[in-house]
């Protein structure tokens, strides 16, 4: 008999990666952007453009094109474009960003000036708006007391107006609550101090007042509130909801326990957005506040003074001091602001559901 006798051992089978391509390193894109705004200055340079502006639009079409050719090159087309819209969007982002900082290294270095414990801590009673001295103690208290007081307003009825669109709402009521929201969101400021000037001041018969500014100031700080917090409470899962009405918790328990504390740094951003959007305004502050250089603790009664009226009437006097002046405050209004947020989101933080063991 005649044995055949077989081969046993493993046959190594070879698979060639046709999806395997070459790949730019890391450090490219930063060398192209590098590369792109050296490129820029010179070409700008020698083109005798004066404007950093020219130089920077230059600069992120170099980056533009140079990204997609050398890509394109290494990777491929479809790669290429790929990377065409990543550098659009790092482009816009820097162009959002550059603005930004330059306004406040710009608020900053201007501000530092003036800006010191006298400052914070005086008005300007007896002091002429072309001399040097002075402070912003009077304005500082006064928006302080006109945004918590808006902001006492506001957030509550933007609040329980939101959770009525979300949770209850439904029919012709709730279609015309939200496009009344909508409509008050464009509304001018100089239209909402109007129609308190109308209302509060000509037919009830009060006279100027921060609380007058305040009124003005909530008109426009609800319809942002409402909005925010009507997105942020539609990003909660139905699962949460449905889990907590599963064990027989009434429905205002579960929006109360539930559904609140799971939005709340979201309806918190929404706030702190609303509170920098009124914090800036000026003309209801003009018309309803009139604005003085005594220090008026009590927002109910007699003209008082806010930070961007102190700000606008310092910058139109137009000497030297006066202008540094303007600075400064413009300058306390940012920190005024930036302290808010941080307040905010560490309450924000603290109140949220806890996540994890």
């Amino acid at each position: 008999m005649s044995h055949v006798v077989q081969d046993q051992r493993p046959v190594t089978t070879v698979r060639v990666n046709h999806l395997s391509h070459a790949r730019l390193p890391r450090w490219a894109q930063p060398a192209i952007a590098a590369g792109a705004v050296a490129a820029g200055i010179g070409l700008g340079s020698a083109a005798g453009w004066q404007s950093r502006i020219q130089w920077g639009m230059l600069a992120a079409l170099l980056f533009v094109l140079a990204s997609y050719l050398i890509t394109a090159k290494v990777e491929g087309k479809r790669q290429a474009r790929d990377r065409v819209a990543t550098s659009i969007v790092w482009v816009a982002f820097v162009l959002a960003v550059v603005p930004l900082v330059s306004l406040s290294w710009v608020t900053v270095s201007n501000g530092l000036e003036v800006l010191d414990p006298y400052f914070l801590s005086h008005s300007m009673n007896a002091v002429l708006d072309a001399e040097t001295g002075g402070g912003v103690y009077h304005a500082l208290l006064g928006t302080i007391e006109q945004v918590l007081i808006a902001t006492v307003i506001a957030a509550p009825v933007g609040l329980l107006t939101a959770v009525y669109l979300v949770e209850y709402g439904g029919g012709r009521l709730a279609k015309a609550v939200t496009f009344f929201v909508d409509v008050m969101t464009g509304i001018p400021s100089i239209v909402a101090g109007l129609f308190v000037l109308a209302t509060w001041n000509l037919m009830l018969g009060f006279g100027p007042s921060g609380f007058a500014g305040a009124l003005a100031l909530a008109i426009l700080m609800m319809p942002v509130v409402v909005r925010s917090t009507e997105e942020m409470l539609k990003l909660v899962p139905n699962e949460l909801r449905e889990a907590s009405l599963a064990l027989g918790v009434p429905k205002w328990r579960t929006i109360l326990k539930v559904v609140i504390p799971t939005a709340i740094g979201g309806i918190t951003t929404g706030v702190m957005l609303a509170v920098a959007r009124i914090t800036g305004e000026t003309a209801p502050v003009l018309l309803l506040v009139f604005g003085t250089k005594l220090i008026n603790p009590n927002p109910f009664e007699g003209a008082q003074a806010s930070l961007p009226l102190y700000v606008y009437e310092q910058y139109a006097v137009g000497t030297d001091a006066s202008i540094a002046r303007a600075w400064a405050a413009a300058l306390v209004l940012i920190a005024f602001v930036m302290i808010l947020n941080l307040v905010a989101r560490g309450i924000a933080r603290w109140k949220a559901p806890k996540t994890g063991r």
